[in-house]
């Protein structure tokens, strides 16, 4: 194999790839990144056995062929090249090293056969549908922070994606939850997903999806199975497993007849949890709201370092209520949030709150309170 790239390409693919490379492998093939190339392109593919990224980019290619190398390590060094350099790919004869030349610099890595790298079989998917990048993009970022890192629930580490019906219209809908805080996110389903399978996306999986729907232009190409799904974006694929597992009826935990509004201004009321969490002990990190006729009191009290307490005004007319929540959850909610107003929907003290984003009625929230 002999192909000589542009530098900013090369390095471009590779960061799409080399992402998903585990930096301890027992495995020593899944440490490396299979090189192809053909035609007038190289191809680059890794995967961790659950998740598999390829990426064609534009190549002269004097001589075809395939090799893998250590993902991580040719990254560094291509980033490490001169910007607008030109770099050159080599294989030995024997395939057991390729040579990698831009301008005075060469070095020279050790390959692993080809034959060695594992395929994730796709098999067939039942349905295929397209969305504009930003409509998927919100789909993903109005509910990641939500999904949960306890890997005993395994079924709530991934976004769960279905279609529901509301109020005759078919919607494409997302929800992650802890236990703790819950969200959900939908749009209008596109054409193909009807009848879909509810599929949970795993969380690798939905932190590599953020990173590669950055460009507003480009349409996301989903393809979907029961266990499988693949989304094609520009010129990267993504092949990932689903999450074996049945993501509980979350439509039980949203509550209906919370009567209690309270409309506040949103960037205020982010910097007042953001400064009054300052004294809060990082375990409970608990901030109590106090609402009364016309004003908002947060306040936190950590027997180890003090109290801290502020005052804000809202638009609140029902009785005076008194609730706690955990100021990281609140703080992360907030930042969802695009309209300059939240707006929380309250029963009491020992009850889930909703919490509507003003500015994106398609979004909403719901904190389980905590005990202050």
């Amino acid at each position: 194999m002999r192909v000589i790239l542009e530098r900013s390409n090369l390095l471009k693919s590779l960061n799409h790839v080399h992402r998903v490379v585990e930096r301890r492998n027992t495995i020593p093939i899944l440490s490396n990144v299979l090189l192809s190339a053909e035609g007038a392109s190289l191809e680059m593919k890794a995967t961790d056995l659950d998740l598999e990224v390829t990426e064609a980019t534009p190549a002269k290619v004097e001589r075809g062929g395939a090799t893998t190398v250590p993902a991580h390590l040719l990254y560094d060094i291509v980033r490490k090249l001169s910007d607008g350099a030109e770099v050159m790919l080599k294989t030995d004869e024997d395939g057991n090293a390729m040579t990698v030349t831009s301008g005075r610099s060469s070095f020279r890595l050790q390959c692993l056969p080809q034959s060695d790298f594992p395929e994730l079989s796709a098999g067939s998917f039942s349905h295929i549908f397209r969305l504009e990048s930003a409509a998927f993009k919100g789909l993903i970022d109005k509910t990641q922070f939500a999904i949960s890192t306890e890997e005993t629930r395994y079924y709530l580490n991934g976004i769960y994606l279905h279609t529901v019906e509301v109020g005759g219209k078919l919607k494409l809908r997302s929800v992650a939850t802890d236990g703790h805080r819950l969200a959900r996110a939908e749009i209008d389903a596109p054409a193909g997903s009807e009848g879909m399978p509810g599929i949970i996306i795993p969380r690798k999986t939905v932190s590599e999806l953020q990173k590669l729907v950055d460009d507003p232009d480009v349409a996301v190409t989903t393809e979907l199975s029961d266990t499988k799904i693949r989304f094609t974006i520009g010129s990267v694929v993504l092949t990932s497993k689903l999450i074996d597992g049945t993501f509980p009826d979350y439509q039980r935990v949203i509550p209906t007849g919370n009567d209690k509004k309270l409309i506040i201004d949103r960037q205020s009321f982010a910097a007042a949890v953001d400064r009054v969490s300052t004294i809060s002990s990082e375990r409970g990190r608990a901030v109590k709201l106090s609402i009364n006729n016309g004003q908002l009191i947060l306040a936190v009290n950590n027997p180890d370092s003090g109290s801290a307490t502020e005052e804000l005004a809202a638009d609140y007319s029902s009785d005076p209520i008194e609730i706690g929540f955990n100021a990281k959850y609140l703080l992360d909610v907030a930042a969802q949030l695009t309209g300059s107003e939240a707006k929380f929907m309250l029963a009491d003290a020992g009850s889930p709150t909703l919490i509507h984003d003003m500015a994106d009625e398609t979004a909403l929230y719901v904190l389980m309170p905590m005990r202050v």
